[in-house]
């Protein structure tokens, strides 16, 4: 009991005392655990008789609460629930609901940020102005990818240092360059996920997780300008006929039509990759016009998307190549029995995927370093605001094209699959000059003009050139 001084009993199992060993005299009370052989104390941080009672009474409460509700009584470090939070989403990617590669960002995030800014906190004490002051830490406390690789990877070890002979940490190989705004928005959505399992192993109260949200710039999306996407495309014709062999020509020509097919729906670059040719239909709309009706999921997720007549040819060309490549492996097949063969028909089944490799199975990687030659090659590797383009920049281009045009909001996130809320966080840049007639109409000054037959206008969509359309032959 010397470790006590002034000693209070409120009630059985609740005592009030001060510490003989600090300068303060501040209060603390000792709580036993019900039904267990154990005691919680917990400092009370005020010197006060009456404070101090109130307070020890509702920590009792508290604790009670927590056994009754089975509850962890002992607060966590986040950094020990962050790693189960991480061992949980391995096991995930182990049971493929998500992918190997998400697991292992969520894990660098956590290692290599959350846990150097509040590792070593109670996860009950991490409130939102812990959240709130996370972007100016991490621009603050930035670290290079150079400095990175000179540093052990963190665990459990928190606040990590360089070497002090081989990185000055003021110096711009420490430091790096500015962290965007996107980069903090990921890792700012893993630090609220780890809140939310928290809340959900009950180690932490449900009003404990962020609510509010962080003013951060929206990410600009990578599309490119009509202008570039006519260099894109045009360019495009003559890289597939420098192709240095009939093996790579067929591979620029895949890449070349999927580019266009991805640019005229918007399809996610997953739902390219599950494509098969029975989820693809041709139909009519009540006018007689020719329409794509494609079927389309993702990981779990199905929905149903609609592109022009266009579609259909840019599908037909790779159906030839699909029969092209088919035809070369069935010739160089070492089978005897060659009339079998022989009748084996060229066209893909219903269930072949529609992108592939020349060999015939899927493109699990949808021709992505031929993508970066072609870009690299036609000069539109880099966007205007010094970003590198990919793959998924064909998706962001349909997206403005179609607002371009005057597109709903609302329809245009149906067919992409999207809610609203993101078409206009995202693409919220795009000039209103295409639609200053829908939005000036009724103002003043602003006269209406008689609907006349006028000829189409030009094209602006993700296979227009500006020009008017030709006839198709018969």
């Amino acid at each position: 009991m010397q470790f006590f001084q002034d000693a209070k009993e409120l009630k059985p199992g609740l005592i009030l005392f001060r510490r003989p060993d600090v300068k303060h005299d501040n209060w603390y009370c000792r709580m036993k655990i019900p039904n267990v052989d154990r005691y919680k104390i917990v400092s009370l941080k005020t010197s006060d008789i009456r404070e101090a009672t109130n307070k020890a009474f509702d920590h009792d409460s508290e604790l009670r609460f927590k056994v009754k509700h089975e509850m962890p009584v002992f607060d966590k470090l986040f950094s020990l629930v962050a790693e189960e939070f991480s061992a949980f989403q391995k096991e995930r990617a182990e049971a493929g609901e998500i992918t190997m590669k998400r697991w292992y960002t969520m894990d660098n995030y956590i290692s290599a940020q959350l846990n150097r800014y509040v590792g070593d906190h109670q996860i009950t004490m991490i409130g939102e102005d812990k959240w709130k002051g996370y972007p100016a830490w991490r621009q603050k406390n930035r670290i290079s990818r150079t400095a990175r690789k000179k540093m052990k990877k963190p665990r459990i070890k928190l606040k990590p240092l360089p070497d002090a002979e081989t990185i000055d940490e003021d110096s711009e190989e420490y430091r790096g360059q500015r962290v965007s705004d996107g980069t903090i928005r990921s890792e700012m959505a893993v630090f609220r996920s780890i809140m939310i399992y928290a809340a959900g192993k009950n180690y932490i109260r449900e009003n404990r997780v962020f609510k509010s949200r962080v003013n951060l710039d929206k990410p600009r999306r990578e599309e490119f300008t009509p202008q570039e996407y006519r260099q894109l495309y045009t360019f495009a014709r003559g890289w597939v006929k420098a192709g240095q062999s009939d093996y790579n020509r067929w591979y620029r020509a895949m890449t070349q039509n999927f580019m266009l097919v991805m640019s005229n729906t918007g399809m996610r670059t997953m739902e390219a990759r599950n494509l098969r040719w029975r989820d693809i239909d041709v139909r009519k709309d009540k006018h007689g016009r020719e329409f794509v009706c494609i079927n389309v999921r993702g990981k779990d997720k199905f929905r149903e998307l609609v592109a022009a007549s266009n579609v259909a040819e840019y599908l037909d060309r790779i159906r030839e190549l699909f029969m092209e490549a088919k035809k070369i492996r069935l010739e160089k097949s070492k089978d005897k029995d060659k009339e079998s063969k022989a009748k084996e028909p060229l066209e893909p089944k219903p269930d072949d995927f529609v992108f592939t490799t020349h060999t015939g199975i899927s493109a699990l990687h949808l021709y992505q370093s031929l993508i970066e030659d072609l870009f690299t090659e036609s000069k539109l590797l880099i966007s205007a605001n010094g970003s590198r383009r990919s793959s998924y920049c064909f998706r962001h281009t349909y997206a403005t094209f179609r607002l371009m045009e005057g597109v709903d909001v609302y329809f245009l996130a149906k067919q992409m699959g999207t809610s609203v809320q993101m078409i206009e966080d995202y693409y919220g840049h795009i000039t209103p000059a295409k639609n200053a007639e829908r939005i000036l109409q009724g103002t003043p000054g602003w006269e209406l003009v008689e609907a006349k037959p006028v000829e189409p206008p030009a094209s602006v969509n993700a296979d227009g050139d500006g020009k008017k359309p030709k006839p198709k032959k018969k």
